[in-house]
């Protein structure tokens, strides 16, 4: 393809050997340009922390149970005092129009036809009021606090009158820049994507910097948030507020104490620090510091029903999908964002079928067990 954003790529129907909802990830590459594709799957560093989390999952299997009733059997749950059909969300992922023209509005169109949650991202291609018309019910705001406070605030109150019915507030990768596989693939950012939300927002100046001075700490991490921060946007919104990034369970105290609505156990799908664990092993562990009532989501290396089950056994409410969603973009727009849904929400209940669980509920840390486990795949 000439054209990184070619409006012809995707497909108006589901291809016929889509058979389980990794197949999006294999069928990709033929539906978007390859300098786009690393951008979007790339990981920071060498990849160490993109690959275990994918192989994070296989070391898990399952202990089904027998001869359980399972005819009022759901998916049912309640996160952040609301209902929820089924606990597949998409997580907040920049520039949808890398993978589809229509971008944000397509992912928004699925995910509201699958009744599934949406999280749009501050660096949305799209304005986030255009997002919000388009997405279901259940629809989320993800928030890059700002250089300056009266932009984080207005970007906040734009959220609350566009009907996002919560915040997710990233603080795990206050460094941000393309990985190594993208820079390699030669992508640059085409022109006509840029991050609309925040196009009313003058840039910050240069920081200018003393010979002594780091052109990270001084530099980069000068606009970085801090509890400061967290406690003033608290306190200047009425949507519950979801910390996205967390990994160790000091933190998870701490913004729990503070009055974080909950968290969601992520390594930014292995783009921020390379090196650090795979979400689903530290999320035991967060689970035991937070409490069991208390809402926990996981994203990264989500990639089948079988995934999400597990990742519930070990102590999630919900799960998000990242990379995925944009594979299902990319290969057939909105429909391929709802086919993906609807075909994990499918492997879930197939799973758990078999597995003896009635509900979400019944997934519980006794339904698997730790193994070496084989390649990755559905």
């Amino acid at each position: 393809m000439n054209d990184i954003t070619d409006p012809q790529a995707a497909l108006n129907h589901i291809p016929a050997d889509i058979h389980c909802a990794q197949d999006y990830e294999r069928l990709v590459r033929e539906h978007i340009d390859p300098r786009a594709l690393a951008y979007i799957d790339g990981g920071s560093g060498t990849e160490t922390t993109l690959r275990s989390n994918l192989d994070a999952f296989a070391g898990f299997s399952l202990r089904p149970r027998l001869l359980r009733d399972l005819s009022a059997g759901h998916t049912r749950l309640r996160l952040l005092g609301r209902t929820l059909l089924h606990p597949v969300m998409l997580a907040p992922v920049a520039f949808h129009r890398l993978a589809h023209p229509e971008g944000e509005l397509a992912s928004a169109n699925g995910a509201a036809a699958t009744d599934a949650c949406m999280v749009c991202s501050t660096l949305s291609s799209f304005r986030l009021e255009d997002v919000a018309e388009r997405a279901g019910a259940e629809k989320w705001f993800q928030l890059y606090f700002q250089p300056r406070r009266e932009h984080t605030l207005d970007l906040v109150r734009r959220a609350e009158r566009a009907g996002f019915t919560a915040l997710v507030v990233t603080l795990d990768a206050s460094i941000q820049a393309p990985s190594i596989r993208a820079r390699r693939a030669g992508f640059v950012m085409p022109p006509a994507i840029q991050p609309v939300n925040l196009a009313a927002y003058p840039a910050p100046a240069q920081v200018r910097l003393d010979r002594d001075q780091s052109i990270i700490f001084q530099g980069m991490m000068s606009e970085a948030p801090t509890w400061a921060d967290l406690t003033w946007l608290l306190a200047h919104t009425t949507l519950p507020v979801v910390v996205k990034g967390v990994l160790h369970p000091a933190d998870a105290i701490e913004l729990r104490s503070k009055g974080v609505a909950g968290l969601v156990v992520s390594n930014h799908g292995g783009r921020s620090l390379d090196g650090v664990p795979a979400s689903l092993p530290a999320l035991p562990e967060i689970r035991r510091a937070v409490g069991e009532d208390y809402p926990l989501m996981l994203d990264s290396g989500i990639r089948s029903g079988t995934d999400i089950f597990k990742a519930l056994a070990l102590g999630a409410d919900a799960v998000m999908v990242g990379r995925l969603q944009l594979h299902a973009l990319a290969v057939a727009g909105a429909l391929g964002v709802a086919h993906l849904i609807r075909t994990l929400r499918e492997e879930l209940e197939v799973c758990m079928a078999l597995a003896g669980c009635a509900t979400l509920d019944d997934i519980g840390p006794e339904m698997i067990q730790e193994q070496k486990g084989a390649h990755h795949t559905c």
